[in-house]
C-alpha cells in the first residue's frame, strides 16, 4: 500500500463559474506546488480541457485524472472519474447527447474557455454547461461505470446540488461505495443523521474554482500500488478504490 495526496474535484476555466486563471497549466502547477500526487479535472458536464490538463500534469509530474461534474435531472452533482482520457472523452460525447441546450450568456454566467497546448486559447463552449442534463442519477451512474469509471456523489454536505439535500437521504439505488464531502469535520455528523453512510468510503475534495482553493496538501488515500508506479497503474487503483474494491485501499 502507498499513500497518495489527492484533490479529485477541480474546475477549469471551461466551467463558467471557474476563474479564467484556472487554465490546465496553472492548475497542474499549483497542484505540484501544493504537494498533490493526483489531481482530477472535473468541469461541469464537459471534459473539453482534460487533454490539455494531461499534458500539463505530465510536465509537472502530477498524475492526472480526467473527469466531469455531471448535473443529473434531479439537479444532483455527480463526480464521474475515469481510468483513461479516452474513456472520459467517450463518456463526454455520450453526455453531450443528453445536455439541455441553452446558449451561454457570458456576461451573466461567465465565459467557458477551451484551452489548447501550453494554455493557448482554443475557443469557447457556446451552450451553457451548468444546467441539468436529462440523465437521472441512476442513468448517469450506470453510464459512468459503462465507460470504466467511478461515480461519486459530490459535496453531499452542501445544500446546493448535494445528493442528501436534493433527495432527502442516500438512495438504495444506485449504490455508491464512495461519497465526497467538502468539510471533513462534518463526516461524523452526517453519519449520525444518515447511518447508511457509515459503510461508505469518504473523500474530501476542494471543488476548486480558483487557484488558491486547490487542496494543500490534499486528501490522503492509500492504494495497492507502489508510490513510483506509472500514472495509468495509479489511476486504475484509484478507480477501483472509488468503486469499493475490497482491497482498493483506505482513506
Amino acid at each position: 500500500m502507498s499513500a497518495f495526496r489527492c484533490d479529485l474535484h477541480i474546475h477549469s476555466c471551461l466551467s463558467p463559474c471557474g476563474d479564467e486563471d484556472m487554465t490546465p497549466g496553472s492548475i497542474a502547477g499549483i497542484a505540484k506546488l501544493n504537494g498533490l500526487d493526483i489531481a482530477a479535472l472535473t468541469d461541469h458536464n464537459a471534459c473539453g480541457n482534460c487533454r490539455s490538463f494531461f499534458a500539463a500534469c505530465e510536465h509537472y509530474g502530477v498524475i492526472p485524472v480526467a473527469g466531469m461534474e455531471l448535473t443529473t435531472s434531479e439537479d444532483v452533482h455527480l463526480l464521474c472519474l475515469f481510468r483513461t482520457l479516452t474513456d472520459a472523452e467517450a463518456f463526454a460525447a455520450a453526455v453531450a447527447q443528453k445536455r439541455v441546450r441553452i446558449k451561454n450568456r457570458p456576461e451573466i454566467f461567465g465565459r467557458q474557455l477551451l484551452m489548447g497546448p501550453d494554455d493557448e486559447p482554443a475557443g469557447e463552449e457556446e451552450d451553457l454547461l451548468v444546467n441539468a442534463t436529462s440523465l437521472s442519477l441512476e442513468e448517469a451512474a450506470c453510464l459512468a461505470r459503462e465507460h470504466g469509471g467511478a461515480a461519486v456523489p459530490a459535496h453531499i454536505d452542501r445544500e446546493a446540488n448535494g445528493l442528501i439535500a436534493m433527495l432527502g437521504g442516500m438512495p438504495e439505488r444506485p449504490d455508491f461505495p464512495t461519497v465526497e464531502v467538502r468539510n471533513e469535520r462534518r463526516i461524523s455528523e452526517l453519519e449520525r443523521e444518515h447511518p447508511s453512510l457509515k459503510g461508505k468510503r469518504k473523500i474530501v475534495s476542494s471543488d476548486a474554482h480558483r487557484l488558491w482553493e486547490i487542496l494543500d496538501p490534499g486528501w490522503r488515500i492509500e492504494l495497492p500500488c507502489a508510490a513510483e508506479a506509472d500514472a495509468q497503474t495509479v489511476r486504475h487503483a484509484l478507480i477501483d478504490y472509488l468503486n469499493g474494491t475490497p482491497d482498493g485501499g483506505r482513506a
